[in-house]
């Protein structure tokens, strides 16, 4: 195969959600000595920015950003750390966690997944995220996102909970804060006062992109 043709291959085959066949090309690019930037940014990358587009018109539902996500995860399992090696610059760090209560994780996997697609790098504490662990996480890893989610109408709660942690700990405004989950909504993102919500996965890096760059216009040069 042609390089032109991996590139097309992975493009397809992740917007199909054809994960064996998306590991069989990444491997396959690199044996040719393809760039694992190249095979990110030309071919993996817009392909899942067209699911998301797709599902924002109706064509494409959660499973099918799902089973595209998870073949896209599976090459970026291979190309993370050879894109470490390049120094590939990430355009931002995202520590995400489902909050203290809930056990929900689908639809966090889901976001990490498009977010580290966009670009982003992506903690993910996991599920049950007490407020003092994520104040302890941005302490120690320093991101520029700190993602709350929230499956359950019990735990929303949480989300003033884990504002109110970072407010004590003087870290508040080193972070911008974004909320999700099921039942969660613009509304009640407001109340609680976070700077960003979104309703799900392609909406959030969107979300995230533009607050990004909302902040660092912001900071002075």
């Amino acid at each position: 195969m042609t390089p032109e043709e991996i590139l097309q291959g992975l493009y397809d085959e992740t917007l199909v959600g054809n994960g064996p066949r998306v590991l069989e090309l990444t491997d396959e690019g690199l044996r040719l000595q393809m760039e694992p930037q190249t095979m990110l940014f030309d071919a993996l990358i817009p392909s899942l920015e067209e699911v998301g587009a797709r599902f924002e018109r109706g064509d494409f539902f959660v499973p099918e950003m799902l089973i595209a996500g998870k073949a896209m995860a599976g090459a970026m399992a291979v190309l993370r750390p050879l894109l470490a090696e390049t120094g590939v610059e990430t355009i931002g760090k995202f520590l995400m966690g489902t909050v203290k209560g809930d056990v929900h994780d689908i639809g966090k996997n889901l976001v990490n997944i498009m977010l580290e697609g966009a670009g982003f790098e992506v903690i993910d504490l996991g599920v049950q995220v007490a407020p003092e662990k994520f104040v302890s996480a941005i302490e120690e890893h320093q991101p520029d996102i700190v993602g709350f989610s929230a499956f359950l109408t019990t735990t929303m709660p949480m989300f003033k909970a884990n504002l109110n942690a970072l407010e004590k700990a003087g870290i508040r405004n080193d972070v911008i804060v974004m909320v999700g989950g099921a039942p969660v909504t613009q509304e009640y993102a407001d109340a609680v006062g976070a700077d960003g919500y979104a309703a799900d996965a392609s909406a959030t890096v969107k979300r995230a992109k533009a607050l990004l760059d909302e902040k660092r216009t912001k900071v002075p040069a």
